[in-house]
């Protein structure tokens, strides 16, 4: 299967393109480029060692990963992160430690979030009066459910 063709320039060449684990996959890996230690609560800006230039029409999401969530209390403060299709500086992640006791430490080269390509539309914003009616209306925040 081809999908879209997402140019790469690799800042740090001893560094991994993003790649996918398994088929079927939706997020390539992201790989940190540099050692970096979050004590609890801690959150770094985490350079990867990439650049991209997405075709106009599409984005790219930051994902974090599940395993760093579930194993070490690790997160994106700003997730998903998104990068226009006009951005080309070095993709950086925002990673937070929300483990109450432990510090957790990433080193060169290890996988610290997923980049998901998506295609997407610009849309055109229409002012009117009065919104059409739905079958949930106004009604957010926890209204279907308890």
């Amino acid at each position: 299967m081809t999908g879209v063709k997402v140019l790469v320039t690799r800042l740090d060449p001893n560094l991994p393109l993003p790649t996918y684990s398994k088929g079927g996959d939706a997020g390539a890996d992201l790989v940190a480029r540099v050692d970096v230690t979050l004590a609890p609560g801690e959150r770094a800006l985490v350079p990867t060692g990439i650049s991209i230039a997405l075709p106009n029409g599409y984005v790219a999401l930051v994902h974090p990963r599940s395993g760093l969530a579930i194993k070490h209390g690790v997160t994106m403060v700003n997730a998903p992160g998104t990068v226009d299709a006009g951005y080309r500086g070095e993709l950086q992640i925002i990673l937070i430690n929300h483990d109450p006791k432990e510090s957790v430490t990433f080193k060169r080269g290890d996988r610290i979030a997923q980049l998901v390509i998506q295609q997407v539309e610009r849309a055109e914003f229409v002012e009117v009066e009065n919104l059409p009616g739905s079958g949930r209306g106004t009604d957010g925040f926890g209204s279907t459910g308890r």
